[in-house]
């Protein structure tokens, strides 16, 4: 039996998904959420107490992971709140042979100065990172893949190694638009 330090407390998963990143993708929702950004797309991950607490592997399980998925975002709530969790399934999608993508309302330059080691080892595994809270002044429909405009796709291995923001530029080939480098397992 897992206690409860082992646990992930999510909102849900969805094993099959088209609009939260390039490609065929399973999603975790994880819950709780310190921003309570105004108009955000999902309140009800926000109190972190919501939601039901398990296992990565359980997690896991429910994904039904499966080759013909490119990988997995890490949504929400704030995946960012619960480091070592997300670390446990990010090394899982990578073993997996998955690519990985994280929607945080924190921005990359806040993220940078967390101290979190599960947070720097986390973004080691990391493709893409949407940043940023949801501003609903500049909500913007038509955004590929974020709600405001303020928000950027990160790519994160290219960031990491030119130290400055790198933003995606989707590329054409492959089933899911990306071409990951760098990071663990690879």
């Amino acid at each position: 039996m897992s206690n409860y330090s082992d646990l992930v407390r999510i909102a849900g998963v969805v094993p099959e998904s088209v609009v939260d990143g390039p490609g065929l993708r399973a999603v975790v929702f994880f819950q709780g959420c310190p921003h309570h950004c105004p108009g955000c797309h999902n309140p009800e991950t926000w109190d972190p107490q919501g939601g039901e607490g398990v296992s990565p592997d359980e997690v896991w399980r429910r994904l039904h992971y499966h080759p013909l998925l490119s990988g997995v975002p890490f949504s929400g709530g704030e995946p960012l709140a619960q480091p070592a969790g997300a670390l446990a399934l990010a090394k899982k999608v990578r073993a997996a042979g998955g690519n990985l993508m994280i929607y945080t309302g924190y921005t990359w330059e806040e993220i940078l100065t967390f101290t979190s080691p599960e947070i720097k080892e986390l973004l080691t595994l990391t493709a893409l990172l949407v940043d940023g809270p949801f501003l609903l002044a500049q909500k913007e429909p038509k955004l590929l893949f974020r709600g405001s405009a303020n928000q950027r796709i990160i790519d994160v291995p290219s960031s990491l190694a030119q130290q400055k923001v790198v933003l995606w530029q989707e590329k054409g080939g492959g089933r899911d638009g990306l071409a990951i480098t760098g990071g663990a397992g690879d």
